[in-house]
């Protein structure tokens, strides 16, 4: 909290990370398993009381007539961003309060003839446990600012890895491919096929989808990256003896651009078309219309065929190309933003695998997190297990950002 000499107010930023990508080796992930294990962290209780404080100061000075027009919008504005989070934090403080109270009685009531009263007060504790995480959380994520482009629609592609057993990385691919696509069902999403390239025996080369909706780009940033594969595969000699094999495939999410965020110059493209391949209906192999446009000066390539118009597959293609070079302009400005910390992409891990999925052990396993659920088939369906992995991802980038802006905080003080 702080005056100008003159009275003029000065707002202290609120938390101020350009952006939070997950990281692999944190060294807090220990310390702080969940938001509201964060919660009782002594930098978080003294960053929290600050902003309570500030937003009292600024609400009385707001009621004094001394201000002149600039100075109460200022201090409106910075109000409205603080009054959320001071209510958040004083509703914590009162759960926390009930919890403790209900702690105290738990150790009182030892008797026989209290057992029932017991069970009943063990109840309430947890049910406000749950209260209190969902409080913690939404509190996180009042002061982790929202990324610019998490309301984007996104482009979303997967593309097949490589190994010696042959199709299983192919089929994975597929799997992967619907897993998202009843993902985006479930979320009330639109999903749209921009190219689709099926491989001989069932599974898939590499496939492209247009996801727009509520939060798509939020929700699906860290789906990024080299996903790992363990299985018998169900065909083959490898079947017959039992032998498991391992194989990967990879996610890219594009945030997807408006028209005006990404210009490109016409004389900068190679535009070539070509028959479709594939599924795709009556125009298969009949006319030219699938089309593959080259960037020459940065030498991406794409290309679409799942409209039976060539200007409509072109349109798509475009449209494809923008996010790509958008996403080139994401990371360069990622790189020299976060060059201190080495952070792997959300939306462009290809380096390392993220996740593993074994079927023998029926486990998927997310790397970054440490996180194992059970029933590969409820995650393969898309729906609220896969939900629940993904949001749980959210909830650790949310702590995360907060301790690292926290470790910022103390070192400016420390060297102060």
């Amino acid at each position: 909290v702080g005056l100008h000499n003159h009275g003029f107010w000065r707002p202290k930023p609120l938390l101020d990370t350009a952006r939070f990508t997950l990281s692999f080796n944190s060294r807090h992930r220990k310390n702080h398993q969940d938001s509201q294990a964060l919660w009782k962290h002594e930098a978080v209780q003294k960053y929290l009381e600050t902003l309570s404080k500030e937003y009292q100061q600024a609400s009385h000075l707001l009621r004094a007539d001394s201000l002149n027009d600039f100075e109460q919008r200022t201090l409106r504005r910075r109000c409205a961003n603080l009054s959320p989070i001071a209510a958040a934090f004083q509703e914590i403080k009162e759960a926390e309060r009930e919890v403790q109270e209900l702690e105290v009685m738990c150790t009182e009531l030892d008797s026989r003839d209290e057992k029932q009263l017991l069970e009943l007060a063990l109840e309430e504790k947890e049910s406000l446990d749950e209260k209190m995480n969902m409080l913690c959380r939404k509190l996180f994520q009042l002061l982790v600012p929202k990324e610019k482009y998490d309301g984007s629609p996104v482009i979303l592609e997967v593309t097949a890895g490589r190994t010696t057993g042959g199709d299983i990385c192919q089929q994975f691919t597929k799997e992967m491919f619907e897993m998202y696509q009843n993902y985006a069902d479930y979320k009330r999403w639109t999903f749209d096929i921009v190219n689709y390239t099926p491989a001989e025996i069932g599974g898939l080369h590499h496939a492209a989808a247009h996801i727009s909706g509520e939060n798509v780009y939020r929700h699906l940033k860290y789906e990024g990256g080299t996903h790992r594969v363990q299985r018998i595969p169900e065909t083959g000699l490898s079947s017959r003896m039992q032998r498991i094999h391992t194989g990967t495939m990879s996610v890219i999410v594009l945030p997807q651009p408006e028209e005006v965020d990404v210009k490109v110059d016409p004389k900068d493209l190679r535009i070539d078309t070509f028959r479709a391949r594939g599924a795709g209906g009556q125009h298969v192999n009949k006319t030219d219309s699938a089309v593959r446009i080259v960037h020459l000066p940065t030498g991406l390539a794409v290309e679409c065929q799942q409209e039976r118009s060539q200007q409509m597959n072109k349109e798509v293609a475009l449209r494809t190309l923008r996010a790509k070079l958008y996403q080139q302009i994401i990371e360069k400005q990622l790189s020299q933003e976060q060059s201190a910390r080495k952070l792997q992409l959300g939306t462009r891990a290809q380096s390392e695998r993220i996740r593993t999925y074994n079927f023998t052990q029926d486990r998927v396993t997310d790397h970054r997190i440490s996180y194992d659920a059970r029933n590969i088939k409820e995650i393969l369906s898309g729906k609220e297990a896969l939900d629940k992995l993904i949001n749980r991802l959210l909830e650790f980038a949310e702590i995360e950002a907060v301790t690292q802006y926290l470790e910022n905080l103390q070192a400016l003080e420390g060297g102060g």
